[in-house]
């Protein structure tokens, strides 16, 4: 099989990824995971969730574009955006990754402040005098 492109999304992050037969090099932004990521460890291990449970770690190239939203956010996107592009590569990934919500887009975002209130809900200090 040849290149396979999905879109991962999480809050205002977008993850692009092509994932293609290989050896198991990972590229985002033109860096690899350990450059892009630095020290955070749990992030890398969640960017990493669904290679690991297909057992695609070493099998499979991951070229990543990100943009928007923070680096936690962005990695969410990304692991989105792999389980995506496993499940297209190979449709008896689908089975595994679906069990674990990897395949299903989390839609919490923030929500809008709206007028009258200090925040999204909050409301003024009342005062009866």
């Amino acid at each position: 099989m040849s290149k396979v492109y999905a879109t991962g999304k999480r809050k205002t992050a977008i993850a692009k990824v092509w994932l293609k037969p290989g050896s198991g090099k990972m590229a985002i932004n033109g860096q690899s995971l350990d450059e892009w990521l630095g020290g955070l460890d749990l992030v890398k291990k969640r960017v990493m969730q669904p290679l690991h449970l297909t057992k695609q770690n070493e099998a499979v190239d991951i070229i990543a574009v990100t943009l928007g939203g923070g680096v936690s956010a962005q990695a969410d996107a990304l692991r989105h955006g792999i389980s995506k592009a496993l499940a297209i590569y190979d449709t008896n990934f689908r089975a595994i990754l679906k069990p674990e919500g990897l395949l299903t887009r989390d839609s919490r975002v923030v929500e809008r402040k709206k007028y009258g209130k200090k925040k999204a809900r909050r409301s003024p200090q009342f005062s009866k005098r």
